[in-house]
């Protein structure tokens, strides 16, 4: 259905560039707060504050920079707030959408997704921004339905090809998004909104494009997006050569003359394939627990040796998603079923390894001058440089990783038995590989590892430092590189 395709691509264009926008913010919108309300002991930022420096003592004497790592800790902790409520709802939105159908349930975690934005936009304090947080955890839900809309529409032989658009609307918002984001939060209200009297968030300006973005969003999915939930694809959304080119490539020929595939007994399909969610799960919760850490500190890395600014910022964003939206066009959506999900997956692994190795090389080339500006000697010369190196790596396993890993789930949802010809029905379900409920369990254990990995590592970031954190990381990803072996080898189509 490549209708459906577009409009699940052009919705989550939508969704992820209002999601996108204020990742390079995250920094300073804490120090606002920091600044705002430290004179208030009794506060609720205050207090979770100390609450912090209390635990950072038992692990760390306070030094010159323990103000600015506290920042670093807290910002940790809100990522983990938002992943933490998606670990608990995705399975049940998921399971959701599976009784009532994709969009009914799409439409309404949207509500609450602009509900989080007009809190934020109206937030002027650390708690109510907390608030908007919070709404945003529980209503999340376009990526994981999206991917669930496109298995509903598209057989296991062009499965990974349509999810690419998934991966390919990430790395466009990513390279878009925390630009515009930056852009926008150094420019102030109009004076006519601050006459009427009413206080708004520093940074209003990105949170009401975000509303704008949401509500726009919205509308498209209600004008244009149909029902896919319980679909029949059948001949005429299929394009059988490209199906048979993707069969050929993943080793699956056919057995009969009416071209359904060579596929084993439908008992022992679902046992493997089940026993195959579970793996793709671990992986996931593992790869995401590493890769969240230095995917949020990244940020904070940048702040809090080379005191760069939320321009800065969206710029490195930008770049990293500039190129994984190149490699996710011309490098994993046309090799992905030819080389096999798993061994994809495996590359961005390794790639990641890479990138945190350059890491944490890093502060040995900044802690003399604090600063990595182009031409200030050749050690801050260098710092850039390991950035730049590792800015790349990191947009190589973005574009890998999670994709891979998602499409190749998505595959063993894959019903064995047929459809029902009356029904139109899968002619014998299976609860644990209904799409919906299967897809948000495995975001769920995605969503989990968001939840631990920037809190651990922001924690060990003020604990031990960058350079260890990172190292530390690098050895993690380089054991779950050869961890991932038996699943690289696994055929993806079953």
């Amino acid at each position: 259905m490549a209708k459906v395709e577009t409009i699940v691509f052009l919705s989550l264009i939508l969704d992820l560039f209002a999601f996108t926008i204020p990742l390079p913010l995250f920094p300073r919108i804490i120090e606002w707060y920091t600044l705002r309300e430290s004179t208030d002991p009794r506060g609720f930022l205050s207090q979770t504050l100390g609450g912090v420096r209390a635990v950072r003592s038992l692990l760390y004497k306070p030094g010159a920079q323990s103000q600015r790592w506290d920042v670093v800790l807290l910002g940790g902790l809100m990522g983990s707030i938002f992943s933490g409520l998606q670990f608990f709802v995705s399975p049940k939105i998921g399971a959701l959408s599976d009784k009532y159908g994709r969009k009914r349930v799409l439409l309404a975690t949207m509500v609450g997704n602009i509900l989080s934005a007009l809190v934020w936009m109206k937030s002027t304090s650390f708690s109510s921004y907390l608030l908007s947080r919070v709404i945003g955890g529980l209503s999340e839900g376009n990526v994981q339905l999206a991917i669930a809309i496109l298995s509903d529409v598209t057989t296991a032989a062009n499965r990974s090809k349509a999810l690419a658009h998934v991966g390919i609307a990430f790395a466009i918002c990513f390279c878009i998004g925390p630009p515009i984001g930056a852009y926008f939060a150094s420019r102030p209200l109009p004076p006519s909104i601050n006459s009427w009297g009413i206080e708004l968030n520093i940074y209003a300006v990105p949170a009401l494009i975000t509303v704008v973005l949401l509500v726009l969003e919205t509308i498209f999915l209600v004008v244009a997006l149909p029902e896919t939930k319980g679909t029949k694809v059948s001949d005429k959304y299929v394009d059988r050569k490209d199906e048979a080119k993707s069969s050929k490539a993943n080793g699956v020929t056919s057995s009969t003359s009416n071209g359904s595939s060579n596929k084993a007994s439908p008992k022992a399909s679902v046992e493997k394939r089940i026993s195959t969610l579970k793996a793709l799960r671990q992986l996931h919760f593992l790869f995401l627990s590493l890769f969240s850490g230095v995917e949020f500190t990244l940020t904070f890395l940048t702040f809090d040796l080379l005191d760069w600014n939320n321009t800065q910022n969206g710029k490195l964003i930008g770049s990293i998603g500039i190129i994984s939206a190149l490699l996710q066009g011309g490098y994993v959506r046309r090799s992905a079923s030819k080389i096999g999900e798993g061994k994809m997956a495996r590359q961005g692994v390794l790639s990641c390894f890479m990138a945190l190795g350059l890491l944490a090389l890093l502060p040995h080339y900044v802690e003399q001058t604090g600063s990595a500006e182009p031409n200030s000697n050749g050690r801050s010369n260098t710092a850039l440089r390991l950035l730049q190196l590792s800015a790349v790596c990191m947009a190589f396993t973005s574009a890998t990783v999670v994709n891979s890993l998602t499409a190749f789930a998505s595959l063993q949802c894959d019903d064995t038995g047929g459809y029902d010809e009356v029904t139109g029905k899968p002619a014998t379900e299976n609860p644990d590989l209904a799409k919906g409920q299967a897809l948000g369990k495995f975001r769920s254990s995605g969503q989990l590892g968001r939840a631990l990995g920037p809190i651990a590592a922001c924690a060990s970031y003020w604990t031990f430092g960058p350079s260890l954190t990172y190292s530390i990381s690098a050895v993690a990803m380089l054991a779950l590189y050869i961890k991932m072996k038996p699943i690289a080898a696994t055929r993806s189509i079953q």
